[in-house]
């Protein structure tokens, strides 16, 4: 892992915590977003920008505007308290659990290994070869989205897209009240 990589999975897993952790219901809305652009930037590194356009696009745009819009119509905890009593007994579930799973992350290949499955898949194989006879476009990749992978495409869009017409409506009728 290179130093950028391991420098965005502390700030993801930090701002995990905060987010879980924080009393703050503004702090806490305001670290997840942060978690959320995280992980949106952590599926570019894994070549995958089409996830993460859709994680910050709802997970970093929509959810924080509607979640700020749901505290701005509640009240705030007028306590000192800054951070939630912990269960000790939930964290060390939780923690088992993440060890557990990460186990299997030393079986994974490297992020564009040419040796992967994926990469000498038959399937892979097929569209390397075949996508731009068959689908005259240049960018394999854009091949794949755009014709053999389509309706997984547009399913992504139509998300995107109701997220997007979903918080206008609700900005819209937040202006008029």
């Amino acid at each position: 892992m290179s130093a950028i990589e391991i420098a965005l999975l502390v700030f993801v897993l930090s701002c995990a915590l905060a987010t879980a952790l924080l009393r703050d219901v503004l702090g806490s809305i305001i670290a997840f977003s942060a978690y959320s652009l995280g992980i949106a930037i952590v599926w570019v590194f894994l070549r995958a920008p089409d996830v993460g356009l859709t994680e910050a696009a709802v997970g970093a745009g929509v959810m924080t505007v509607l979640f700020l819009l749901t505290i701005a119509k509640t009240v705030r905890p007028t306590d000192n308290q800054t951070l939630e009593n912990i269960d000790f007994r939930a964290l060390g579930v939780a923690v088992a659990l993440v060890a557990v799973l990460s186990t299997t992350l030393f079986a994974l290949p490297p992020v564009g290994a040419a040796d992967s499955a994926v990469a000498t898949d038959e399937v892979t194989e097929y569209y390397l070869e075949n996508a731009y006879e068959e689908t005259e476009v240049k960018n394999a990749v854009t091949a794949v989205l755009a014709s053999y992978r389509g309706f997984d495409t547009l399913g992504e869009a139509v998300v995107v897209y109701s997220a997007g017409v979903g918080l206008l409506l609700v900005l819209h009728k937040e202006a008029f009240e």
